[in-house]
């Protein structure tokens, strides 16, 4: 996952605290032409996380109706 394009989530700050990156992975995966891949960007060359696309979805969905009470 090295020569991912990575961004730094927009909910963000500047202030180098508790911030993900995510990038898409094209041909990863088998059953997806391609995953998304999560890591913290504090630790770029650490662990990453990769998600189905679909998964992701459901996710980013879940986090904007409020089910983890990150809001």
């Amino acid at each position: 996952m090295t020569a991912a394009g990575w961004r730094k989530s927009s909910r963000s700050g500047g202030n180098g605290g508790d911030c993900v990156e995510v990038a898409p992975i094209r041909g990863a995966g088998q059953a997806t032409k391609h995953v998304i891949a999560v890591r913290d960007s504090k630790d770029p060359h650490g662990p990453k996380l990769a998600f189905t696309q679909a998964s992701w979805r459901d996710f980013t969905d879940a986090i904007k109706a409020g089910e983890f009470g990150l809001g």
